[in-house]
């Protein structure tokens, strides 16, 4: 599968793309003349791009062709072909969970039957990790008076979002997704990501994983997971109390996330299939973007600046992007055929919004053996135009590195096909 970039040169980008240093390309550290980061790798001297002249062309991985040259052409196929994937992600990517990890206890500690203005009931539940280990805290929240178990939209977030949306001093109304999601009938969960995993360097011996760490082991080994494993790991367990609670529908459990939790909420997807259906906002590079596309942040940068959220051995693949036997397409095709829907910003070319639309499209083939649909075109939509299918789903606002409103309407509305809730 093979992808030519459009030539589109402009005399205004800063030295970009495949060699430099601190001496001799400007911007290293700070913006080029639109307002884009600019980084260098030291260890191979590359420094981000945003010339579409410059990124070279490039041969994508086949989802659909096993290891040995067999192609896949049966579900059966894919079956082993899906296995072969995941595990490499699980080895040089994201990391495998130890065999140690401690066991995750829940019991709900508080109810408030008037919250969100009458609107929820509110739940509030405590995750004990271990015997003695670290708390999560889960906020649950119910739509007053469901007539049946509702849907669940679990939100992985940097910060709690559940309570009432803050007006700005010019009282100009404020979207509130969390309102919207209860408007849907769904109930929504939010948990912290940090309470799982702190999200900095040298921290092994906190959060989860200085829980699972065996004696006289002071970091993960290199196949086993760094952070982004740990959230996902967690998302799993925040899951298996949402199966318990009989005011859900655990056949409906929808997970969303930004930015690293966006790469989080895919990777989760990918290994829990209880998950139906992913709303993952601007993942970017290691998440939905193609790492093998040179376009602002690159799999060098991730495994220089965040080494803590990957496997040790994704350092192997440092400046060898086009030898990796995956590239991001597959990993949206380890969720096929559920639901995926991605969002990219016009001002967040970091992310490199296009290489996401791009690798939803490459997922497509899967999607297709499995009796789904994919997203339906191969031309990168207008901004403000979002192309959404029957399974996956696009949008490429014109805003930066966040969801906008029209996001969550969508993204409702998207699941909606496949819950088939009344509106």
């Amino acid at each position: 599968m093979r992808f030519v970039e459009a030539q589109t040169k402009s005399a205004t980008d800063p030295p970009p793309g495949t060699a430099g240093n601190a001496k001799n390309v400007p911007f290293i550290g700070g913006r080029d003349a639109h307002g884009n980061p600019v980084r260098l790798a030291r260890r191979t001297g590359h420094v981000s791009n945003y010339d579409e002249a410059l990124v070279p062309a490039y041969t994508l991985p086949d989802p659909l062709t096993m290891s040995d040259g067999r192609r896949v052409a049966s579900v059966e196929q894919w079956a082993a072909r899906r296995q072969e994937i995941l595990s490499f992600y699980r080895q040089h990517i994201y990391g495998r969970v130890p065999e140690r990890v401690p066991r995750v206890t829940w019991r709900v500690t508080e109810t408030a039957e008037h919250a969100r203005e009458g609107a929820a009931v509110a739940k509030t539940v405590l995750g004990r990790v271990g015997d003695a280990g670290p708390q999560w805290r889960l906020t649950l929240l119910v739509p007053k008076n469901a007539a049946a178990p509702a849907p669940v939209l679990l939100n992985l977030s940097f910060f709690d979002v559940s309570g009432p949306a803050r007006r700005p001093k010019n009282d100009e109304p404020v979207f509130d997704p969390v309102a919207a999601v209860l408007a849907n009938g769904w109930a929504y969960a939010h948990i912290r990501y940090g309470e799982i995993q702190p999200d900095r360097a040298d921290q092994w011996r906190q959060g989860v994983i200085g829980q699972s760490l065996e004696d006289g082991q002071d970091r993960p080994a290199d196949d086993e997971w760094g952070a982004i494993g740990a959230w996902a790991w967690g998302v799993s367990r925040v899951i298996d109390y949402l199966e318990s609670d009989r005011d859900l529908d655990a056949s409906k459990i929808s997970l969303t996330g930004a930015s690293r939790l966006g790469k989080t909420a895919l990777w989760a997807a990918a290994q829990d299939e209880r998950i139906a259906c992913v709303f993952s906002v601007v993942p970017g590079e290691m998440g939905a973007s193609l790492i093998r596309r040179d376009w602002g942040e690159t799999l060098d940068d991730m495994a220089q600046n965040f080494p803590w959220q990957f496997a040790g051995n994704l350092q192997n693949w440092v400046g060898k992007w086009s030898e990796l036997p995956v590239d991001q397409h597959m990993l949206i095709s380890l969720i096929a055929p559920r639901p995926v829907y991605v969002n990219g910003g016009l001002s967040d070319q970091w992310s490199d919004p296009k290489g996401e639309f791009l690798a939803m499209v490459a997922a497509g083939p899967v999607y297709r053996l499995l009796g789904a649909s994919d997203l339906g075109t191969s031309m990168l939509p207008g901004l403000d135009q979002p192309v959404i299918g029957k399974h996956l789903a696009f949008h490429y606002h014109s805003q930066g590195h966040r969801s906008v409103p029209e996001d969550w309407r969508l993204f409702l509305r998207f699941a909606d096909q496949h819950y088939q809730t009344k509106r």
